[in-house]
């Protein structure tokens, strides 16, 4: 191993080590939040990287009818929620009767003009010969928003369960998505076309261009999300909701708006995660479990609390993948995953336990 080969695969370690990092900081928002450990993390990378592999193939995007099915649901559930209020609150209900259908029906009739819409994009418009930002932009439209859609329906109802019962049905959630995605996209996989064929080169070393672009995002986003949940009024405020349920909502924090809230940003790095990702190798339909493992035991080595370490977190097992998949590849897996280990050692004999109230 030359210095070469050293930094072509510090490049590759750097280039998947960020995509870890954008799932690492995804799990440890959505648990610092909401105490859920969202497992189907992976399938939104999975899933954007085959709709824009859908999209410029020229493919039908049968994955909006998820979208439309998902939007229906949700606003008969919101629907049905209003019914039973109204009824518990009496026959002209608790502010009167004449403004407050009106103000309750507008949020279902949003979410499905919205699936209507996007339908329409899906089977109208010829996406294959648009630009590919463009691409992306309709797929982030088709995905993102069944982050929100899936928290309203699967964890909003049981959200002030024990954290045990919440990563059941997040399996469980799982275990549906991935039978979806092979419904939907099929087993054949996706590997799009990158943003950039240009290279950089930097003495003997080539960087690719679609690395620097992957590095370059992962970094603008974690900076974001930094600044927003340490910096910013509105990122305590959601921190908050996950201390105190009861509490935040007497200082006017809506705890079901922050778990939403946290799903559409897990959902949005998600599926940017699979664009930038699915020019470099080929994505399928249970691809993402393994991705956000190890994105997972990025966020293991923060603890699941510190946005920093989890990136480092993940950066370093890039790295060690990378190097691990050229002197054994063979057992590149298994030594990733090995680190989990010493890191849970170390954090159960450097943590006092406490005892749980009866």
């Amino acid at each position: 191993m030359n210095l070469q080969i050293v930094a072509l695969l510090g490049q590759d370690g750097a280039t998947n080590g960020a995509i870890y990092a954008l799932l690492a900081l995804a799990l440890v928002m959505v648990f610092a939040v909401t105490r859920i450990l969202f497992i189907p993390q992976g399938e939104f990378v999975a899933f954007g990287a085959l709709t824009m592999g859908a999209i410029q193939s020229g493919k039908p995007l049968t994955v909006v009818w998820l979208l439309a099915g998902l939007c229906l649901a949700s606003a008969a559930q919101d629907v049905g929620g209003m019914l039973l209020r109204r009824r518990a609150a009496g026959p002209r209900g608790p502010h009167g009767a004449s403004a407050a259908p009106g103000r309750a029906l507008a949020w279902p009739l949003l979410k499905l003009g919205y699936a209507g819409t996007m339908v329409w994009l899906a089977f109208t418009l010829p996406s294959a010969g648009w630009p590919m930002a463009a691409q992306a932009l309709l797929t982030m439209a088709l995905l993102v928003p069944l982050g929100p859609l899936l928290y309203r329906l699967v964890f909003q109802p049981v959200a002030s369960a024990s954290p045990l019962v919440l990563l059941i049905v997040s399996i469980a959630l799982h275990v549906v998505l991935v039978g979806v995605g092979l419904l939907v996209f099929g087993p054949e996989g996706a590997h799009t076309r990158p943003f950039s064929d240009d290279a950089i080169d930097v003495g003997t070393l080539r960087l690719n261009s679609q690395a620097l672009w992957v590095i370059g995002i992962a970094l603008a986003l974690i900076a974001a999300l930094y600044l927003l949940f340490e910096r910013t009024l509105y990122g305590k405020a959601l921190r908050a909701a996950a201390m105190n349920r009861m509490g935040a909502r007497l200082m006017g924090i809506s705890p079901a708006f922050a778990g939403q809230a946290m799903f559409f940003m897990a959902a949005l790095i998600g599926v940017l995660s699979g664009v930038l990702i699915a020019p470099v190798t080929t994505i399928y339909y249970d691809s993402g479990f393994l991705i956000s493992l190890k994105g997972f035991v990025g966020a293991i080595i923060g603890g699941l609390v510190s946005y920093p370490l989890a990136a480092a977190g993940a950066l370093l097992v890039g790295l060690i993948e990378a190097f691990s998949a050229f002197v054994a590849s063979t057992y590149k897996e298994v030594i990733v995953f090995m680190l989990i280990i010493p890191v849970l050692m170390w954090r159960s004999l450097n943590t006092r336990h406490v005892e749980e109230d009866e």
